[in-house]
């Protein structure tokens, strides 16, 4: 269960935010009008004109994530600079869907913006981007298989192909989605919807 704290500036907006931010795995867990000493939360939800002051008083504090709803695009370039353990922004008129999903990433120590900020952001590399070459079927098989954790032993007796030919195809993968590790291309590949979760 993730543990969140709102803050935003007017109870009709804090209600808004507790209505997209709330689910099985998210529990709202307090709100404030403005920056307080908030209870321990994973993360703290923030929208409105002091994100900027909230993220400061918070850098440092290791264990706290921090989701915006912002279209300031100065901001990732500050939250960027704090060293908090996850953050998000997620434009204002994002849905439900989009501020739990930052929620999710910040709470697990990842960054997320909309790509629009990301592409301003220098030394930003987007790997949401499709690879240049498709994987190939059994490329996306392999994948899906890296993604349940499977060593190659195992993913080559599922696929019924030899373990050489499972590092050949692992190495493909890796060349196509520019990734460095198995963690790395199972990443990218389920943000490019190359397989679900």
């Amino acid at each position: 269960m993730i543990t969140v704290f709102m803050i935003a500036p007017t109870p009709a907006l804090r209600a808004g935010l507790r209505a997209m931010a709330a689910s099985d795995t998210i529990e709202i867990i307090g709100e404030a009008a403005g920056a307080v000493l908030a209870p321990a939360a994973d993360v703290i939800l923030v929208a409105g004109d002091n994100v900027a002051a909230i993220g400061r008083a918070l850098a440092g504090d290791e264990g706290v994530a921090l989701v915006a709803l912002s279209d300031d695009q100065r901001l990732p370039g500050l939250l960027r600079s704090l060293a908090l353990s996850g953050w998000a922004v997620a434009l204002p008129e994002a849905g439900a869907e989009e501020v739990q999903a930052a929620i999710y990433a910040a709470a697990h120590g990842y960054v997320a913006l909309p790509q629009r900020f990301a592409e301003q952001l220098p030394g930003t590399r987007l790997i949401d981007e499709p690879p240049a070459e498709p994987l190939t079927p059994r490329e996306t098989e392999v994948l899906s298989l890296l993604s349940q954790g499977l060593p190659n032993k195992q993913i080559a007796l599922r696929l019924q192909i030899s373990e050489h030919t499972v590092k050949f195809h692992i190495g493909s993968i890796f060349t196509k989605l520019g990734a460095t590790s198995r963690t790395e291309a199972v990443s990218i590949g389920a943000r490019q919807g190359l397989l679900t979760l």
